[in-house]
Order: C-alpha cells, then structure tokens, then sequence
C-alpha cells in the first residue's frame, strides 16, 4: 500500500509526459497528409527524399599549399 504513494504520482507524470509529446507532434504537423507519404514512394520524381541528410551539397575548398 505504501507504494502507491510513488506509482500513482509517477504514472501521473508519464501520463503527461505522453499527452505533451503527442500534442508536440499534431502541433508540429506529424499526421498531415498521411495519405501522400504512403503513395510517394510509388512515384519516380528523381529528387532524393531527404536532401539535407548528406553532407554538405560542395565539397570544401581545398588550398593549394
């Protein structure tokens, strides 16, 4: 009995915990268009998904030392 004192103020806590990340993601627009994403792999556009993910888009300029 003494240890609902800890797990109901803890489970309280996940409970927001969970509540604020998902209201997060519907802020952030997470589940938008979810129907697109699903056919978008289905189309060839060329352009790769995630163009910000490889590096830098030119190599560093090298000096001639």
């Amino acid at each position: 009995m003494e240890s609902l004192w800890l797990l109901i103020p803890i489970s309280a806590g996940l409970v927001l915990l969970i509540l604020g990340v998902f209201g997060w993601a519907v802020n952030r627009g997470q589940f938008e268009d979810l129907d697109h994403e699903g056919e978008r792999i289905l189309t060839d556009e060329g352009d790769p998904v995630d163009t910000g993910q490889g590096g830098p888009l030119h190599p560093p300029e090298q000096s001639g030392r």
